[in-house]
């Protein structure tokens, strides 16, 4: 049997490493190895497992706000019981807007290679944080080897009849909408709600220029200017509960970051919320509650 490699000598002055180790009077040295055998468990459980690919950067803060959505809303007691979460924030994806106006190049390559990459990491199910980007499902979808979830889709389908209890919100229109006037414009929302019986109302021209200004003026959300994006939406949002909606969609991603519950004297729903749920759902095989915190 060869010798056993000299013990290292510890520099002058360290402790030893029965000095090093600390002494617990308290019971946290039973509640780490508690929390350690049920990670250890949690990990091996859930070895291989399936992960959710975000095709973020459309835009950052939106990508940083669904995956924080995901982490919250999963049921989870330990690290490892979250789900893997694969992500691509590209800023640089060109801006899906302007391609649709005739002023700017396709984005659709540039999401085709990101939807990609996800997959070659292990995602088997993609979000996109961002409705406009929507506008070009169908292409994107062609070129994917897994299933994207529609925001639009999974919205109509938490909010009719029987649908999500976990959006908290009874079924019953009409429901208005708070979005890009491309998203507006394209129509998704109001297919994907007519397909479950709900009536869309969008605002009037004037209302619809302060959401615009909100998420793209100098001084909106994707700016990093909170506090006159806020008061235009409200003022929005209160001209669609006017014109008689029951419930209000915040049809951009941005939107969430800048509004909190109790704005409106009636519901509004958080689009990213719901496919972070619907994404657990998919691949924890389980309907998922709202958030935790």
């Amino acid at each position: 049997m060869p010798a056993a490699p000299p013990a290292v000598p510890s520099p002058p002055g360290a402790p030893s490493a029965a000095a090093s180790r600390p002494v617990r009077r308290d019971g946290s040295g039973r509640i780490e190895a508690d929390y350690a055998a049920r990670a250890t468990a949690a990990a091996l459980a859930g070895a291989g497992g399936p992960a959710i690919g975000i095709l973020g950067g459309m835009g950052p803060e939106a990508t940083v706000d669904l995956f924080a959505k995901i982490v919250r809303a999963t049921p989870a007691r330990v690290d490892q019981d979250h789900v893997r979460v694969v992500i691509d924030s590209n800023p640089k994806i060109p801006d899906r807007t302007a391609y649709l106006r005739g002023c700017g190049p396709d984005p659709v390559p540039a999401m085709v290679a990101g939807i990609q990459g996800l997959v070659a990491l292990g995602a088997r199910v993609i979000l996109i944080p961002c409705n406009t980007a929507h506008v070009y499902f169908d292409r994107l979808q062609e070129a994917s080897p897994v299933p994207i979830l529609h925001i639009m889709r999974e919205v109509a389908r938490a909010l009719a009849p029987g649908g999500d209890p976990a959006a908290g919100l009874a079924a019953g229109g009409p429901v208005g909408l708070l979005a890009t006037e491309l998203t507006v414009q394209s129509g998704l929302y109001h297919e994907a709600l007519a397909r479950v019986g709900l009536e869309v109302v969008v605002p009037d021209p004037p209302y619809q220029a302060r959401v615009t200004r909100a998420i793209f003026g100098p001084d909106g959300i994707k700016a990093g200017v909170y506090a006159p994006a806020r008061r235009r939406l409200l003022e929005a949002g209160a001209h669609l509960v006017e014109r008689g909606a029951r419930v209000l969609i915040a049809g951009c991603t941005e939107l969430p970051l800048v509004l909190r519950p109790g704005d409106f004297p009636v519901p509004w729903v958080d689009p990213a919320e719901i496919l972070a749920r619907a994404a657990l759902a998919r691949v924890l095989g389980t309907p998922v509650e709202a958030g935790r915190r």
